[in-house]
C-alpha cells in the first residue's frame, strides 16, 4: 500500500471516526461521553498517526530487512509523544476525569490498530 492509497483510506477512516464521535452525544443524551477539548485530542492523534505511518513506510522502503525496526520505532515515538501530550493536557486542565482517559486511549488504540494493519499489509507484499 503506497502513501497515496494509505492517505485515501486514512481520510475515510478518520471521517468515519469523526462521524461516530459526532453521533455519540446524540445517542447518549445527558451523559458526558466526550471531553470538552475532544477535537484537540482527535486532531493530535490523527496527525501523529499519519506522521508515524509515513516515517515507518519510508523506513521500510529504505531498508526492507529492517522494516520491523522502522515500525517499532515509529510506534515508540508515537507513544512517547502521546504520553507527553497526556502530561501537558493533565497539567493544564484541572479536571481529573475518567472520560478523558477513555476518550484518549480509545482514540489512541483505534488509530494505532489502523496504522499497524496498513503497515503489516506492506510487509505482507514484500514476502511474496
Amino acid at each position: 500500500m503506497g502513501i497515496q492509497r494509505f492517505t485515501l483510506y486514512y481520510i475515510i477512516y478518520t471521517a468515519v471516526l469523526a462521524g461516530i464521535a459526532i453521533a455519540l452525544p446524540h445517542a447518549f443524551p445527558g451523559v458526558q461521553v466526550l471531553i470538552h477539548k475532544f477535537w484537540l485530542v482527535f486532531g493530535f492523534l490523527a496527525g501523529l498517526t499519519f506522521i508515524a505511518y509515513i516515517v515507518a513506510f519510508l523506513g521500510i522502503k529504505r531498508n526492507p530487512e529492517s522494516g520491523i525496526m522502522a515500525i517499532m520505532g515509529s510506534i515508540a515515538l508515537k507513544m512517547l509523544f502521546s504520553m507527553a501530550f497526556v502530561l501537558i493536557y493533565s497539567l493544564n486542565n484541572k479536571e481529573k476525569s475518567i472520560v478523558f482517559a477513555l476518550n484518549f486511549f480509545s482514540l489512541y488504540l483505534l488509530f494505532t490498530f489502523f496504522e499497524i494493519y496498513c503497515l503489516l499489509r506492506n510487509l505482507r507484499h514484500q514476502n511474496k
